[in-house]
């Protein structure tokens, strides 16, 4: 599990036959999870400057591969014990969206990011949103797109302040709502309607 908080900003220097070579100042161990520009993905080997991660045809169909290149995102999996922020993230890439358009405010920006509509179910306004492996807040959801407001520290600390209009991301919609799309359209009764303690008792579970 991750926060999407980023630890560092790394670098690929190499990715051939699906292995994906990070340098890095992160003491990896053999077998750790570390996300990369939001992907969860395992070590499998250890070098003095950084390491080796592997990842699987499944992966490969859904991310697109432009994002493993230059300059990533780099955040450890979370230890027992951490303190937890931003949000539950997965690493669990759900889809690629595309920045459609950047407004700049007078204390933020304004980005505009497009997805597939079938992804919109899971995209809560004022909730949680990981893009390229960063907890981000929903502002506002269309029929297609959504919209975050970035605050200057956030832009200046992460590869934000290089996106422009046609960037792909790498997104993780809400592990919450997607659970409980996934609960509500598998149930035996779909008739039966929720209770708010039905509601209550999905968030305890997690």
């Amino acid at each position: 599990m991750f926060t999407g908080l980023i630890r560092e900003i790394a670098t690929v220097k190499s990715y051939q036959n699906n292995i994906l070579t990070i340098k890095s100042i992160h003491p990896a161990k053999l077998g750790d999870s570390i996300a990369i520009n939001g992907v969860c993905l395992t070590v499998i080997k250890v070098h003095s400057d950084g390491f080796d991660l592997e990842l699987a045809d499944e992966t490969r169909s859904i991310i697109d591969e432009s994002k493993i290149s230059g300059e990533v995102h780099m955040e450890p999996a979370m230890m027992m014990g951490d303190r937890f922020e931003g949000h539950i993230v997965q690493g669990h890439v759900d889809c690629v969206g595309t920045v459609t358009s950047i407004t700049p405010r007078e204390n933020a920006t304004d980005f505009i990011i497009t997805v597939d509509k079938q992804y919109i179910v899971h995209i809560i306004p004022k909730g949680s949103i990981t893009i390229d492996g960063i907890s981000l807040t929903v502002n506002d959801v269309g029929t297609d797109n959504f919209r975050l407001t970035i605050i200057p520290h956030t832009i200046e600390n992460t590869l934000m302040k290089y996106y422009t209009i046609g960037t792909s991301l790498n997104i993780e919609t809400d592990v919450f709502a997607r659970y409980i799309d996934h609960i509500l359209s598998h149930r035996v009764d779909a008739d039966k309607s929720m209770s708010w303690h039905d509601i209550d008792q999905m968030q305890m579970s997690y």
